[in-house]
């Protein structure tokens, strides 16, 4: 697999965890979602598997879209599988409510791109 095929598939896994995270906190309030223990591993998962793939994506790609808060997100990644002790689930949340639409965006502008030849 080419390299740009590589990261495009790992950018359709990064989508579908934050497509399943703003789906997971739609229509809940941080306080609803702290005492629904189901929700609240749900959201942890699909934050960490969004972490995780956005480890995966190449250097070379990372560098010409700083734009994208690579590091943040293989940061919480971290924290969820490694210090799930210091888990700040209001800050989860509204990270799932405030920040996921925009990367939802950039992943869909980014797959839709025409591909480099």
């Amino acid at each position: 697999m080419r390299p740009e095929e590589r990261d495009a598939a790992i950018l359709w896994d990064m989508l579908q965890s934050a497509r399943d995270a703003t789906g997971i906190v739609a229509g809940a309030t941080a306080e609803s979602l702290r005492r629904d223990r189901l929700r609240t591993l749900a959201l942890e998962r699909s934050m960490e598997l969004l972490g995780e793939a956005a480890g995966r994506v190449s250097a070379t790609f990372r560098a010409a879209h700083p734009q994208v808060p690579w590091r943040a997100m293989i940061g919480l990644r971290n924290i969820l599988a490694h210090e799930y002790g210091r888990i700040d689930h209001e800050r989860l949340f509204m990270t799932a409510v405030k920040e996921l639409p925009a990367l939802i965006t950039q992943l869909e502008r980014f797959l839709s791109a025409p591909k480099p030849r």
